[in-house]
């Protein structure tokens, strides 16, 4: 018994620090991401309407850099937006390496194409005919684009959730723009779910390693019920 409470007693004593680090990455994840793939929604829906409605020189080749962005390397986006926020970089008088806005900005370029190119793909799936009786009905660009969004709703839910799933999970960029920086008291600065996974396990402490490997994943299959409900609901719907 006393040997017991010797191997235990280090954990208790270390479960309120633990506790706040644990809880301090999770809110640090889930700004960062969540802040990116919103601002990446706003632009990627009008960007992959106008894809899709209009037929203009050079769509082919804006497509196919679009589905180009879907799996570009996120090191390499890092070390571009590492650069542009450098102090020789365009946005070097913003001050903003190694902060939250830095690896925002990272995780918005990564979760941008994915959204644009699963939107597109929905908003393209949509029949002629739908687009043609808004208008018959006497609609406006606004209202076909609307209707288009209605009728594709479950295909752009689907985007925006990949987006998410793309920026919470990533490591290289916001590594490189962040610098996994934590506070003396264990705050989290610019640590990430998956950058401290990374720490953590480097350092042997695997039982911190696993705890936030648990959420991670608790955050992914959460996502993924959202999207398996709402098809769900969509299919009913029908």
């Amino acid at each position: 018994m006393p040997l017991e409470l010797s191997v235990l007693s280090p954990l208790v004593v270390d479960f309120p620090f633990e506790w706040n680090y644990i809880r301090s990455i999770i809110r640090v994840s889930l700004y960062v991401s969540i802040t990116a793939v919103v601002l990446s929604t706003l632009f990627s829906i009008p960007v992959a309407l106008l894809v899709g409605f209009k037929d203009f020189r050079g769509k082919t080749l804006l497509t196919s850099i679009i589905n180009t962005g879907m799996g570009f390397p996120s090191v390499v986006v890092g070390l571009v937006v590492l650069f542009t926020v450098s102090n020789e970089g365009p946005l070097g008088s913003w001050d903003l390496v190694f902060t939250p806005e830095a690896m925002i900005m990272s995780q918005f370029v990564l979760a941008a194409p994915v959204i644009t190119g699963v939107s597109l793909a929905a908003v393209s799936s949509v029949e002629q005919n739908v687009r043609d009786a808004a208008f018959a009905m006497g609609g406006t660009r606004a209202d076909v684009a609307l209707v288009t969004i209605k009728e594709a709703r479950y295909g752009i839910a689907t985007a925006v959730l990949a987006g998410f799933g793309r920026a919470i999970s990533e490591v290289g960029s916001v590594l490189i723009v962040g610098g996994n920086i934590a506070g003396s008291d264990g705050t989290s600065v610019t640590r990430t779910l998956t950058t401290a996974i990374q720490l953590e396990a480097r350092q042997g402490r695997f039982e911190t390693a696993m705890i936030l490997g648990a959420i991670l994943v608790v955050l992914v299959l959460i996502v993924n019920a959202i999207v398996v409900r709402l098809g769900g609901d969509t299919g009913g719907n029908r």
